[in-house]
């Protein structure tokens, strides 16, 4: 099942601006720093906190579907919550969950058309 918040999407314009305010300003941690096909997945966090604070850019959120949603939730199989979350009625983009090279992904929709990224992260 779900097992945790993961990350929790902030749109910046300036990702190395907003990583300075997080890090130096609020003294969260810099912990995935990673070119990815999408765009630059960057994410700081609490010391000590599992939740990660994604630090997205608006230029490539705009109009991108690969974009994270705002909300970002941790599954140990993603498979096998695809089908149930989809019997509960959820509404996905994608008809299965997707592979990655960071794990598996699928995007669900809520109700007021806020999408929320469910994620699998794939295993060392």
């Amino acid at each position: 099942m779900l097992t945790t918040i993961m990350y929790v999407t902030v749109y910046v314009t300036d990702q190395d601006r907003a990583l300075e305010f997080y890090t130096e300003g609020l003294g969260l941690e810099k912990r995935i720093d990673f070119p990815g096909p999408d765009g630059r997945f960057l994410t700081v966090g609490v010391p000590g906190s599992p939740v990660q604070i994604l630090l997205w850019s608006h230029a490539a959120a705009a109009g991108r579907p690969g974009a994270p949603g705002p909300l970002i939730l941790e599954s140990d199989d993603l498979r096998k919550d695809f089908e149930i979350l989809r019997r509960r009625g959820v509404v996905f983009e994608e008809s299965e969950p997707v592979d990655y090279p960071f794990g598996v992904r699928v995007e669900a929709v809520d109700p007021d058309g806020n999408r929320v990224s469910l994620r699998q992260p794939r295993k060392p």
